[in-house]
């Protein structure tokens, strides 16, 4: 039998498989998952806008609940890796076009010092989470924490990210990239594919 931290380490659904359904992957997803509960507070406090009744949490762009992180994750063909969630994390944030450096420098702080162990960023992700900002900001698609991607579960994964106009070679580029950067990092190396 497979245990939990494997299946989670190999999860993913490449970009280059487009033609699944969405609303499928997602519930492959939360069928071994995690639930919001099993999110330490500081990091609910930080990433979720479900807390932005408390002070000094609604600081950070693109927070959003678990469900709609994990439908992000599916649209930019990520995994569940550490660098994955940084570059999903990043991305997400980078899409509000509302990121200033202080904001990104001071995210960045608490992933790396203040998150609980399990979910602290190395220097390497928090690259990963700076590069997936830039990246975000760049691409034209909407804002990832506003799509509402319930009403498009019927959709392929491609034919979401036409509809919200998230550019596949966009990602695609910067994962050949991430992949020569990272070659021990697993989530980096089965992200591209590389070109003949």
């Amino acid at each position: 039998m497979v245990d939990e931290a494997t299946i989670t380490t190999n999860w993913h659904v490449p970009l280059s498989d487009g033609n699944r359904i969405l609303g499928e992957c997602f519930d492959e997803l939360k069928a071994f998952g995690l639930t919001q509960d099993d999110i330490p507070l500081i990091v609910k406090m930080v990433e979720n806008p479900n807390y932005d009744y408390l002070p000094f949490v609604n600081i950070f762009s693109g927070r959003t609940d678990l469900d709609q992180h994990d439908y992000i994750h599916l649209v930019l063909g990520r995994g569940l890796m550490i660098k994955d969630e940084a570059f999903v994390l990043g991305f997400t944030a980078g899409s509000t076009n509302k990121v200033r450096t202080t904001e990104e420098s001071l995210y960045a702080f608490f992933a790396k010092h203040v998150f609980p162990k399990e979910y602290q960023f190395s220097d390497d992700d928090v690259h990963v989470y700076r590069d997936a900002v830039k990246l975000g900001f760049i691409s034209d698609c909407e804002p990832l924490d506003k799509v509402d991607f319930v009403a498009m579960r019927h959709l392929t994964i491609d034919e979401v990210r036409k509809a919200i106009g998230l550019e596949a070679d966009l990602l695609e580029a910067y994962y050949r990239i991430e992949k020569r950067r990272y070659p021990d990092a697993k989530e980096c190396q089965r992200n591209a594919r590389e070109r003949g």
